[in-house]
């Protein structure tokens, strides 16, 4: 039996491994009528890129692997960092608390709640958007005009009135709102809108030029609409706020992972509400 030099075995293992991959996302994709695009990456390289569904059913334009997607709450990643980068600079501490940007503003948050707790999801703030309580996103609608939500300091509208679920530092709960106040104690202390912000301080270092803040009712020509469910034409205009400012939304759905060693990352990003965790489910189960 003649012996495969061990570059080309690791060569065959490899290619299997993406065959794996590609069959299984198919299988799930045609299952659930997936629609958006999925990534993944190995040892810095891409095994696997795909795009499936439409970004403009009513036009029947498909997604495509440039395709413009909203980030819901994957935009969480870019206020932590652009409020960390303010943490480096001095502008801010970790121990700065929300009521010494806030003022008065949003009077039922705890005086002691800070920053630190805020990234970390134990202020125990009350939150507009509690993902504590089960709901179906796509029932949940804005308690104002989306309209009236064009830039950060217009949520204090929404983020107001809502009481302490436990004290600073207790415990853990994912806060919609939380980052909310970040993004506004961001902008106050730079002097500068969020969204410039994060364009300064994190796309641009990162070379991500096709990431923004974007108006949902000025859309580019490559950005999908996000649709309520996997089939009919409703999209989730009346769900968003006209620019967003961190959050979770119906219409989208993402998820990307990255192992501890870097070597393996896959990303699914949908412009439906349920779309992307099927397929991330199945993918995480293959890296496992």
């Amino acid at each position: 039996m003649e012996l495969l030099p061990e570059a080309l075995v690791g060569e065959g293992a490899l290619i299997s491994r993406e065959n794996e991959i590609s069959d299984a996302v198919d299988a799930v994709a045609a299952e659930t009528a997936f629609s958006g695009v999925v990534r993944v990456n190995r040892d810095g390289g891409v095994v696997f890129a795909q795009s499936f569904g439409s970004a403009n059913r009513a036009f029947d334009r498909p997604n495509t692997i440039d395709t413009q997607f909203g980030l819901a709450s994957g935009a969480k990643s870019f206020t932590a960092l652009t409020v960390v980068s303010l943490v480096a600079e001095g502008g801010l501490a970790l121990a700065t608390t929300a009521r010494s940007v806030l003022g008065a503003d949003l009077p039922l948050i705890d005086d002691s709640v800070t920053v630190e707790h805020l990234l970390a999801h134990t202020s125990g703030i009350g939150d507009y958007l509690d993902e504590d309580f089960e709901y179906d996103i796509t029932d949940y609608v804005l308690a104002v005009a989306p309209h009236e939500l064009a830039n950060t300091e217009d949520y204090l509208q929404v983020l107001d009135g809502y009481h302490q679920k436990f004290a600073p530092g207790e415990k853990f709960s994912y806060c919609n709102g939380g980052y909310v106040v970040l993004a506004l104690i961001a902008e106050r202390v730079a002097g500068a809108p969020f969204g410039d912000l994060v364009q300064r301080r994190v796309c641009r270092p990162a070379r991500l030029r096709d990431t923004a803040f974007l108006r949902s009712d000025e859309l580019p020509a490559r950005a999908a609409l996000g649709y309520l469910m996997p089939d009919g034409n409703r999209t989730n205009v009346l769900h968003l706020p006209v620019r967003g400012s961190v959050g979770y939304d119906a219409g989208v759905s993402f998820h990307s992972a990255r192992d501890r060693q870097g070597a393996f990352t896959y990303t699914v990003i949908s412009n439906t509400s349920p779309g992307a965790w099927p397929i991330a489910r199945v993918l995480g189960d293959l890296h496992a």
